[in-house]
């Protein structure tokens, strides 16, 4: 039997859709139910949340890195076998890739995988006025898959009269949708943006507590077991009926060094996952804490992450700077994004002003800016023939990023999806692959196997 999938949405950002669905994540595990967590939208920082708090695998859902067709198996296999999916929402519910677009939005996800949703409703300051606003959202669009209400930020005295008008204003006007329950005001809901970057243990512990508290005090004040109904209301046959997304050829087994510690921790799980089902061994390795790559690598991943925050340290680990450029230089196949590019650079701008020497692989230096360089989903172009990418091919990614380079290399274009803004960026060197973009396989996965294929090839050399 399929489990309760739900999603948690709201008006707009900062309405309080992290802290509640990580809160009623918590509340289903304190149930002993198997939980499993989603994210629409490219953001690695709430899956890694979800994870790293609370201990719950986490996928992005984005309808602009994938295909209905193939989003839908991808959804089908994360949740396979959950009790209970929590999907934290992105943004305002209908906001998309454009300011007047609704394309990759939460709504266009909800109604892609046949997901019901649970508006969340910021109440402090209103009474009357929250009815309009709901109404708003309902109307807005034929079929808004709305199917809850759940106040935040009001009294528990105040709740059962709000609860009631609502719920009477909506029936007035034809819609039959509970209010589930509600958050009260209590300082372990008030996560601050300054959280969502956890690293350390210590803080990862103080937070899962707090957090295991919210769901303790959520187990009081929504009604857990209507909002697991709801999750059931929605069909999502269709999802149920997807088939699977295009996987790459398996073959002979490829290691490939992932790095992976607090400098370097945003990965896609699709694109990790696709490697494992290809056939490949995934390595962990940190250049902050390992001084030499792991034994018999044929490739190398260096995600993003907070390496600016870390340049003392990883300068200082010289022999894995080392390790990782004389890797490069003899052809080992590396791709490289972001934080991780960076990281490639002869030097890298710290948080704190003071340049270092790192791994030495592309000539400049990585700098910081005072505004957010680029931000946003890109279309990728490559402008010549490299091993993984063609001339003319195309992939899709997103970039968001407050540090630049002197040289952003010039083999791809990036191009905005409403294609009136592009710039060149890339280095395809050889088997290098490196940049600021944030790169997903399923976009295009001949990519993932021309990679794949050339760490095998690395093996034999």
């Amino acid at each position: 039997m399929k489990g309760s999938q739900f999603m948690i949405a709201a008006a707009s950002s900062g309405s309080g859709k992290t802290v509640i669905s990580c809160a009623l994540m918590a509340a289903f595990l304190q149930k002993g139910m198997k939980t499993a967590a989603c994210k629409c939208g490219p953001d690695y920082i709430d899956p890694m949340f979800h994870r790293e708090v609370l201990g719950i695998e986490s996928e992005n859902l984005d309808l602009f890195f994938c295909e209905p067709e193939v989003l839908k198996p991808l959804f089908l296999e994360h949740t396979r076998g959950a009790e209970v999916t929590v999907i934290e929402g992105v943004m305002g519910y209908y906001d998309g890739m454009a300011l007047d677009s609704d394309q990759a939005s939460s709504f266009h996800v909800a109604g892609t995988l046949g997901i019901p949703v649970v508006l969340v409703v910021p109440c402090r300051g209103m009474a009357l006025s929250v009815l309009p606003m709901i109404l708003g959202m309902l109307q807005f669009r034929e079929e808004s898959h709305i199917q809850g209400i759940l106040l935040n930020r009001i009294s528990g005295m105040l709740y059962p009269k709000m609860k009631a008008m609502i719920e009477a204003g909506l029936k007035e006007k034809g819609y039959q949708i509970p209010v589930v329950g509600y958050v009260p005001e209590d300082e372990v809901f008030g996560l601050e943006s300054r959280h969502l970057g956890l690293v350390t243990p210590k803080e990862v512990l103080g937070i899962r507590e707090r957090l295991m508290r919210a769901g303790e005090i959520l187990s009081g004040t929504v009604d857990l077991e209507q909002l697991l109904e709801i999750g059931r209301n929605e069909g999502n046959a269709d999802t149920e009926a997807a088939g699977q997304a295009r996987e790459v050829q398996t073959g002979k087994k490829a290691r490939i060094g992932i790095a992976r510690d607090e400098a370097f921790c945003f990965y896609y799980k699709d694109n990790l996952e696709l490697l494992k089902n290809a056939g490949c061994e995934l390595i962990p390795f940190s250049p902050l804490h390992d001084s030499r790559l792991p034994e018999g690598l044929q490739g190398m991943i260096i995600g993003g992450g907070y390496p600016e925050l870390y340049t003392e340290t990883l300068s200082a680990n010289g022999e894995m700077c080392t390790a990782v450029r004389e890797a490069v230089e003899e052809g080992m196949p590396c791709l490289a994004e972001c934080g991780g590019f960076m990281y490639l650079h002869e030097e890298m701008e710290g948080k704190d002003g003071v340049f270092r020497s790192v791994a030495g692989v592309i000539e400049g230096r990585a700098v910081k800016k005072d505004r957010l360089v680029r931000f946003g989903y890109i279309d990728l172009q490559a402008q010549k023939d490299g091993i993984y990418f063609k001339k003319g091919e195309r992939l899709r990614g997103h970039e968001f990023h407050y540090w630049d380079s002197t040289d952003n290399g010039t083999d791809c274009l990036a191009v905005k999806p409403d294609k009136k803004r592009f710039w060149e960026c890339i280095h395809m060197e050889g088997s290098l692959f490196a940049g600021y973009p944030h790169i997903h396989f399923y976009s295009n996965p001949v990519f993932a196997e021309r990679f794949i294929e050339n760490c095998r090839k690395f093996q034999s050399e």
